[in-house]
């Protein structure tokens, strides 16, 4: 992780408290495109400040969607565990999207290859090796479209960021219609 967790005074932790509130805020309702030196901005510290825990941009967005991120791979590795393929898909696709509605910053993020720092990469892929096995075990069911892939996912996820003021009932709707459009037809 980023940022020095361990032993910061108590003035530094409330800084950073505030970046990263700040920094989610912002990344959610109007993408990754904010100013690192609004943030400081906004955050009321200055920009050395911010600096000093997040020295790159990347760093402050892994940082800032480190729960999301591991929300999804919770969310994979649930319909992995179901014990039928494609009900765990459709819970995997529901749940994932549901993340992806409510915060366009880390739709972006994940959907994009702006944060290359090795962390979160390295979870993103681990996402989408995971996601790849979930859709084999659903198209073994023969209930998903024989040509589905990662790369379907990765396009309801950008449409999903495209989605403002998003709520659950939207990423459950968008979903539903994403699930009937790749289900095989008998």
């Amino acid at each position: 992780m980023t940022g020095n967790l361990t032993h910061l005074r108590s003035d530094a932790q409330d800084n950073r408290d505030r970046i990263m509130a700040v920094a989610r805020e912002a990344f959610a309702t109007e993408g990754l495109d904010v100013p690192m030196r609004e943030i400081a901005r906004r955050a009321e510290v200055g920009p050395a400040t911010l600096y000093r825990r997040f020295p790159t941009k990347e760093a402050l967005v892994v940082e800032a969607f480190s729960e999301q991120m591991a929300a999804c791979s919770v969310a994979v590795d649930e319909g992995l565990a179901h014990p039928d393929p494609w009900e765990g898909f459709r819970h995997t696709v529901q749940e994932v999207c549901r993340l992806h509605v409510l915060d366009r910053g880390f739709s972006a993020a994940f959907t994009t290859a702006y944060p290359r720092a090795i962390d979160f990469a390295s979870l993103r892929e681990q996402a989408f090796r995971s996601l790849a096995e979930l859709i084999r075990r659903a198209k073994a069911t023969g209930r998903l479209r024989a040509d589905f892939s990662v790369d379907d996912v990765v396009l309801l996820l950008m449409a999903s960021g495209g989605v403002r003021n998003g709520t659950p009932a939207i990423a459950r709707r968008l979903a539903t219609l994403f699930l009937d459009g790749s289900a095989e037809l008998h």
